[in-house]
């Protein structure tokens, strides 16, 4: 996730096409390297890029095993497990279409990339968004993808639409096998910059509380006794009238991370329209007017993956990448720090000291 989600990367064996009974089918494996997943049926649905209703079908008409045992809806996976489904025509995942959409790449060998996603794109196809993701655009540039499943070829960790910065994808197997393996063994830093609301009293902050889906709006999160495990450490960089620039540190990888923690603790990320929580509104009287005003600078949530950390997965050379503030929330941050803004927002995050190593 923000980050947030720590996708559970696959290993694709070779697809095949063979005639059924009465139609064509597609056969695919893939090897799961996560320590668990969701149900089966929604953790299909969600690598696939089928919808909910095709994966439990799937799953329902027994085209899905596990090893050598038939699949159930509420099957949980663990690493290791091998899974085979057979697709007829009518479910087969859509093939990726290139899409002409200008990547900032910062980094590029013949095992992996590391890329700076802008915000407002959507990683990897999914309902809404077939054909107009990362994914499509590396597609369009010819970059060499590893296996996966089929709508996340390359994909070891992801962003959320709005949330820029960042991110690694592997173009080899032996990459995205060892990259997701690191990131699952936490061996792989990832830091994000945000401007949160009010000011956080301890500094590290650590939010260590489990997330899991909301009980009635499945496409949120929350804090639950029933989630998974879940750690994000919290530094103030820069404590700004109305709020704080935080360095945001992530212990696991779950579905808008950083996001349902800041919210949970009372400081919500500034322009967040689903956790925010009417974050302005929560202010004082006094502070409301300022704070409106500022909210209304942030087309977005003002969260950005600003540091990533990690050893190649093939030479094992540490490689480290920082990105700056974005340009699209500059306006925003220079209103936070005040009329008197010592430095370029272009420049802040190293200014501020955003980048040393110290807490």
């Amino acid at each position: 996730m923000d980050a947030d989600l720590h996708l559970p990367p696959l290993l694709e064996a070779q697809p095949s096409a063979r005639e059924g009974p009465s139609l064509l089918m597609t056969h695919t494996t893939f090897s799961v390297l996560a320590p668990t997943t969701e149900r089966i049926d929604r953790f299909l649905a969600d690598q696939l890029a089928v919808s909910r209703t095709q994966a439990a079908r799937l799953v329902a008409d027994k085209r899905v095993t596990v090893g050598t045992a038939v699949a159930r809806a509420s099957r949980i996976l663990t690493r290791g497990d091998e899974v085979a489904i057979e697709f007829p025509v009518d479910v087969a995942p859509r093939q990726l279409m290139p899409a002409d959409i200008p990547l900032t790449i910062v980094f590029e060998d013949e095992h992996l990339a590391v890329l700076d996603k802008p915000a407002g794109l959507v990683v990897h196809p999914a309902p809404g968004h077939w054909d107009d993701t990362l994914v499509n655009a590396l597609v369009s540039r010819g970059t060499t993808l590893a296996g996966g499943a089929e709508g996340r070829p390359g994909i070891v960790h992801r962003l959320d639409r709005d949330t820029s910065g960042l991110m690694v994808v592997a173009k080899t197997d032996i990459a995205h096998r060892r990259l997701g393996a690191m990131l699952a063994a936490r061996r792989m830093t990832r830091r994000y910059a945000a401007l949160t609301w009010g000011h956080i009293d301890e500094s590290p902050l650590i939010i260590d509380e489990p997330i899991g889906r909301h009980p009635r709006d499945r496409k949120k999160m929350v804090v639950t006794s029933e989630g998974r495990a879940s750690r994000t450490d919290a530094y103030r960089v820069a404590r700004f009238p109305l709020v704080n620039l935080l360095r945001l540190e992530l212990h696991s990888g779950r579905t808008h991370q950083i996001r349902v923690h800041c919210a949970h603790v009372g400081h919500p990320v500034v322009g967040d329209p689903v956790y925010g929580g009417g974050g302005a509104k929560r202010m004082s009287d006094q502070k409301r007017v300022a704070a409106e005003a500022l909210e209304r600078l942030a087309p977005r949530q003002a969260l950005h993956a600003a540091w990533l950390r990690f050893r190649h997965p093939v030479t094992e050379e540490l490689l480290e990448f920082t990105s700056e503030w974005p340009a699209d929330l500059r306006p925003l941050l220079a209103s936070a720090m005040g009329d008197e803004c010592p430095v370029a927002p272009a420049e802040a995050l190293r200014y501020l000291g955003f980048f040393e190593r110290h807490g």
